[in-house]
């Protein structure tokens, strides 16, 4: 079992920077794909990024690409988001999300290949 504590969220302005992070429990963080999604206010979730489990294969969503970056750091069972330049329609709550065990290179887009999700931190962007 896996269990995954999101932190960093909060009330920022446009044009601001946050840095998202997740910490995973258990041994076999080193062997999951890492992702994080998103879901706003009556919107279904969504894809923002994704990290190979040894960090070395990296996916973003169109709609951040240049703005977010996706890390890991195995050695601190944590993942981070950092989003730059934040938009009011980056406004959502962020899901830290672990694959089952893998020895893929993969990092996969699609939510259904994640067996465990966080509760969720709110990011707020005010214009």
């Amino acid at each position: 079992q896996v269990q995954l504590v999101e932190s960093g969220g909060g009330l920022v302005q446009a044009g601001d920077s946050l840095r998202l992070s997740c910490v995973a429990s258990g041994r076999t963080f080193s062997n999951r794909v890492m992702a994080w999604f998103r879901q706003a206010p009556g919107k279904d979730r969504e894809f923002v990024a994704a990290i190979s489990s040894g960090g070395g294969n990296k996916n973003y969503a169109d709609s951040v690409k240049g703005r977010v970056t996706i890390s890991r750091d195995n050695t601190k069972n944590a993942v981070h988001l950092q989003i730059n330049s934040l938009k009011p329609e980056d406004t959502a709550v962020y899901y830290c999300a672990a694959s089952p065990s893998s020895s893929s290179y993969a990092a996969y887009i699609s939510e259904n290949k994640y067996s465990y999700w966080g509760q969720g931190t709110q990011v707020t962007v005010s214009s």
